[in-house]
């Protein structure tokens, strides 16, 4: 027997390695002749960099780069191994996240991605020209111009000084001058795990939909949308370039806008992204089983998560797949159209969630054991009734 466990983290306890080797405990003490692969996976979200790391057996950089609100900050990027050693791996989280601001100081006005063209900067130094970015968990709503900045391009005021970092600032913008881009980015290519497809402003833009949850009023909406506003318009003057209405052009603060403009970005599904890194398609080969885990599986996975990328690329060559999952929510019997055959949750009896997260390894190497015998019972008595 083949099996290939393909799990994401568990949010809070386990890295993706580490819930696969969990995973990989309970499955050999059911089935110990069975040739098990482990290969982490992720969605584009937090633990993107860590999955690809552990699967590739590359390796994880630190760099002291600027953080959102202009202070420095320990930052991490991840370089591909194997085949890939030139691909590099970046969360702009790490850099201009919104954990790292605390609630009273949020203000998407301000915030800069200066730190997310600082970390591409270093990956280049290391000689990588090919990058995975995801973009998920932004404190900003700079529309990529403090990533732009940092990468050599002059975004000028009128009096042709350069812009102060932050969303705000956008409103002064009237040249964009990118003679001083770093040359080496010809030779690159970015693919950016978008999940969302929100053009840059209006009322399902990047100021209106996640503007609040990062401190801004509806004052700053309105002032932080008619800036983005202009700066598309400057964009489009200046390079030729509409990157309004282009869906996903509104993701983390409008930095996918501005990905797509100066970096002629491709925006694609985090989770499709993931899977084609690992290369899960050539470790299913022969597979007979595929298992996968999410920390809480509901009517959501079906949307942009790896769990359910997983499941589809199984059910195209007709494998069954287990799912384990920390908890369920409402709606989460979709995830069988997904191509998901069964569920087993974690907890094995009543607990709190500290301690579920304290023995995460554990329960979901029991949890496994317990979802194999239940399936070894079922192919025992098939054989008996054949």
């Amino acid at each position: 027997m083949r099996i290939v466990i393909a799990p994401q983290s568990l949010k809070g306890s386990l890295s993706a390695a580490e819930t696969g080797a969990a995973i990989a405990q309970g499955a050999q003490a059911v089935y110990p002749e069975a040739e098990i692969v482990v290969v982490p996976v992720a969605d584009g979200g937090e633990g993107t960099v860590q999955a690809l790391v552990d699967a590739t057996g590359g390796s994880i950089l630190t760099r002291r780069v600027t953080g959102p609100l202009g202070e420095p900050v320990e930052a991490f990027f991840g370089l591909l191994g194997g085949e890939d050693r030139k691909t590099a791996v970046i969360e702009m989280a790490a850099c201009a996240g919104l954990p790292l601001i605390s609630p009273e100081q949020r203000n998407p006005r301000i915030t800069t991605t200066y730190g997310v063209g600082e970390l591409i900067r270093a990956a280049l130094d290391e000689g990588c020209r090919h990058f995975l970015l995801g973009i998920g968990g932004s404190a900003t709503n700079d529309g990529g111009a403090g990533l732009a900045q940092a990468l050599g391009i002059h975004l000028l005021a009128t009096n042709g000084q350069e812009l102060t970092w932050g969303g705000a600032a956008l409103a002064q913008l009237a040249q964009i001058d990118s003679s001083n881009l770093d040359s080496r980015l010809v030779d690159c290519t970015f693919e950016v795990a978008c999940d969302v497809t929100n053009p840059l402003c209006g009322a399902s833009g990047a100021s209106a939909i996640y503007g609040p949850q990062k401190g801004a009023t509806p004052e700053m909406v309105a002032e932080l949308d008619a800036a983005l506003a202009h700066y598309a318009q400057i964009i489009d003057q200046d390079l030729g370039i509409s990157i309004a209405e282009q869906p996903g052009a509104g993701a983390a603060g409008g930095l996918g806008a501005g990905l797509l403009a100066f970096l002629n970005a491709t925006l694609r599904p985090g989770a499709a992204i993931v899977l084609e890194a690992v290369n899960l398609e050539r470790h299913l080969e022969g597979a007979d089983l595929v298992i996968t885990a999410e920390g809480q599986l509901d009517e959501q996975t079906a949307y942009g998560k790896s769990v359910g990328a997983v499941a589809a690329l199984a059910k195209q060559r007709d494998i069954p797949v287990l799912a384990l999952a920390g908890g369920l929510s409402e709606g989460y019997q979709g995830i069988y159209q997904l191509g998901i055959d069964a569920v087993a949750v974690l907890p094995s009896r009543p607990m709190s969630l500290v301690y579920a997260i304290h023995n995460a390894a554990t329960l979901t190497r029991d949890a496994t054991e317990r979802a194999l015998r239940i399936l070894k019972l079922g192919m025992s008595m098939t054989n008996r009734i054949v």
